[in-house]
């Protein structure tokens, strides 16, 4: 069990961490480009909103396995 912990630990973070990165390139409007395509702001809100769930539903493994 010690191995899946410390993969949801991991996972937990790693998910929250994209997640706040997404969140703030949302509010602040930063432009970001992918080769010549400009990334639009609104799919920074959903990547914010799915990598935050996966965060959360990692925290929530985390703790039915503890």
């Amino acid at each position: 069990m010690q191995k899946a912990t410390g993969y949801l630990s991991v996972s937990a973070l790693v998910f929250a961490a994209v997640s706040l990165a997404h969140l703030l390139r949302a509010l602040h409007e930063w432009p970001l480009t992918v080769g010549a395509w400009p990334v639009p702001v609104g799919l920074s809100w959903l990547a914010a909103f799915v990598s935050a769930t996966l965060s959360a539903w990692a925290l929530s493994s985390l703790r039915k396995a503890a």
